[in-house]
């Protein structure tokens, strides 16, 4: 096996280097989220970390890890006795896949053998494995809900707990929780993303000297990996140390009134859910001076504790870019107590470590886009509509508010990803029948089961209290839930929508929609057409932000070649059933109807909506047409796709003029009240 890369030759990326230090001199600061594009060392940072960890103390033989001086009284291995001599062995990390299964994450429980035998018999998980280490979850963002809620409970509890029909075993279950992310293959949902204490960005730098380091870096390590660790060995055992050194400090250091204050005013200053953020900021702030050598929290460590404890925390919905306003940060801090280290040239503390007042990160403006500039708004021609960019096409228009939209969802009962869209047979939900198991039994039907065994009991002789089961009496429950459903929309940006005030509407309506479809844990595509031709904007992804990045910048003008966008759609849906033929698509084409695209684009565009029909794709059409005289054809629209037709005005949750709706496939369409 190879040698693991060491942290000190981890090169740049001196904010996720300090996080990660922090949280081994103090875990309770909470973890940590690294966000980031692909191939910044993100997952090599994480792994090498482990190296610099301090041995741990276990009771022997016990499979849950439990501290010799403080064994948990609860263990499933125990009762052990304290005070008794213990095992050292190195610090764990252990990764959770992301299509890890319940049992794989929080362990098994053998129901066979509880029902017959009456023994609790438990084959522990990933927790167990991580309890007094790491548990390190790469691409946490794709993580499965019913994981990343078991995960929730047991960072917040600090003890796992399998429930199984009545049988039931609890373990401690305290790790550091490391997560690592791509934001455009998704976002997080905000209750994990609050769990993570601290949170860092990282980037490849575009200093062509660090460049050419990392990469001399890779290939020494790639030709003698043995040679390669040993140049840095000297470095390793220095920063243990010196976590060895920040733990024992860290109980004597003092956090000042005045270090509190300011901790308390930053967090109101940038409006923070909840008061997490000042319990982590108070922590970090801790962790920092002693991981400086000092007794004393200083205002430095304030800043660099907010830095670090805030930007993820003030989201308030996953189109907003994470940042802080560095400016509005140090007039808060000085406003409290001090200029937050303004005159030190080094404000993240000794040797480098902090990564300096922008930690690789530029300011933020309020509000503002992540370049930091601000697209103009389009100059207003006559009739106070935008000028056109050239060539027929006009400016980009601005999104309305969003709005909470009402609950489009596919008929039938599907088989896809679990989420909170469409009904479907899914691992979780209300119990709807049982089954023979097809493999692992993973969720017990017990009166089924007990059924199947009773009329054999006295065959096999049953003479005691016990029922005597076999493996073919066992019934898997089956059950009915929710699932992620594909949401393509399929956006009309012909002249004929061009109106500013319409075109910023039908944007604020798919911006709306793209706002459910991240809560219900959808995947997202965007078609657009204008001119001659339709383009995909976006191909299906799990990222709603940079859907709504390509929304906005979405220009208007030309014909409306309708049966083009149609055709380009029933193309992404081919190619996407080919990726993931069990997820269900729903497809939201936003037009007026109007056709004016091709020789005879009214019956191109009826020939391409039949071919989706044909196809059993559930649709829905939103209207845009808008004015006193309507001529109906997105309504011609939807019957031709077999779906149904929604205003803007009826897509409104609040809106009297709609209901629930159940987005009927080929046959017709469908209401029905929730």
């Amino acid at each position: 096996m190879s040698t693991p890369y060491p942290f000190s030759a981890v090169v740049g990326q001196e904010d996720l280097r300090l996080a990660l230090l922090l949280n081994a001199v103090s875990p309770a600061v909470g973890g940590v989220l690294v966000r980031g594009e692909k191939g910044t060392a993100k997952s090599t940072a994480v792994r090498a970390l482990t190296a610099l960890l301090p041995d741990v103390a276990v009771v022997p033989g016990c499979r849950f890890s439990c501290d010799p001086a403080s064994p948990d009284p609860g263990c499933p291995d125990g009762p052990h006795e304290g005070g008794g001599d213990g095992a050292s062995r190195p610090a764990r990390m252990v990764e959770l896949p992301v299509g890890a299964s319940e049992d794989r994450l929080v362990g098994a429980l053998d129901i066979e053998r509880a029902l017959a035998e009456g023994v609790k018999a438990f084959e522990p998980g990933l927790l167990a494995e991580a309890h007094r280490g790491i548990l390190y979850v790469d691409e946490v963002n794709l993580l499965h809900d019913h994981l990343v809620d078991l995960l929730l409970d047991a960072a917040a509890m600090g003890a796992s707990y399998v429930e199984r029909e009545g049988v039931s075993v609890r373990h401690a279950a305290r790790f550091l929780l490391v997560g690592t992310m791509n934001p455009e293959e998704g976002e997080l949902r905000p209750q994990l993303l609050d769990r993570f204490g601290l949170t860092v960005e990282v980037a490849a730098s575009r200093d062509p000297d660090t460049r050419v380091e990392v990469v001399r870096r890779r290939l020494a390590h790639d030709d003698d990996p043995a040679a390669f660790a040993t140049r840095w060995a000297e470095e390793e055992a220095a920063a243990r140390a010196r976590i060895v050194a920040a733990r024992a400090l860290l109980p004597r250091v003092r956090l000042g009134d005045g270090a509190l204050r300011q901790i308390a005013a930053t967090c109101a200053a940038f409006e923070v859910d909840g008061m997490r953020a000042d319990i982590v900021m108070a922590r970090t702030a801790t962790a920092l001076a002693a991981w400086a050598g000092r007794t004393d929290v200083l205002a430095e460590d304030v800043r660099q504790a907010a830095l670090l404890a805030l930007p993820h925390r003030r989201r308030r919905n996953p189109f907003d870019a994470p940042g802080l306003d560095e400016d509005r940060l140090d007039e808060t801090l000085e406003q409290f107590g001090g200029s937050g280290g303004d005159d030190d040239p080094d404000p993240g503390g000794p040797d480098g470590d902090g990564g300096g007042g922008d930690g690789g990160r530029p300011p933020q403006p309020e509000g503002g886009p992540q370049d930091g500039t601000a697209a103009a708004p389009p100059e207003a021609g006559e009739g106070g509509e935008p000028q056109a960019a050239g060539g027929g096409e006009q400016a980009p228009a601005r999104a309305a508010e969003p709005f909470r939209t009402k609950v489009l969802s596919v008929p039938g009962l599907g088989e896809g990803t679990a989420g909170r869209r469409s009904r479907a047979r899914t691992e979780h939900g209300r119990t709807t029948g049982s089954r023979r198991p097809r493999g692992t039994l993973t969720k017990l039907h017990l009166a089924a089961t007990v059924q199947a065994a009773a009329p054999h009991q006295r065959a096999r002789g049953r003479s005691g209290p016990g029922l005597v089961v076999r493996r073919d009496d066992l019934r898997q429950a089956t059950r009915e839930g929710r699932e992620g459903n594909l949401v393509l929309f399929v956006v009309d940006a012909s002249g004929s929508m061009a109106a500013r005030q319409r075109m910023s509407a039908v944007k604020g309506a798919v911006l709306s929609l793209l706002l459910d479809a991240y809560q219900r844990r959808d995947k997202v595509g965007l078609v657009t057409f204008r001119g001659t031709d339709a383009q995909v904007a976006l191909p299906p992804t799990s990222s709603v932000d940079a859907a709504a990045a390509r929304l906005e910048s979405v220009p208007t003008g030309g014909r409306t070649p309708l049966a083009a966008g149609l055709l380009t759609a029933h193309e992404v849906l081919r190619v996407e059933r080919l990726r993931d033929p069990a997820r269900r698509a729903l497809v939201v084409v936003v037009t007026d109807g109007r056709a004016t695209g091709g020789a005879d684009p009214v019956a191109l565009a009826g020939r391409a909506a039949r071919l989706f029909a044909a196809g059993g794709v559930a649709s829905v059409v939103v209207d845009c047409e808008s004015g006193p005289v309507r001529l109906g054809l997105a309504g011609q629209l939807a019957g031709e796709l077999g779906g149904t037709a929604v205003t803007l005005e009826e897509l409104r949750a609040d809106s009297i003029a709609g209901l629930v709706r159940d987005v009927q496939g080929p046959r017709g369409t469908s209401r029905r009240a929730a």
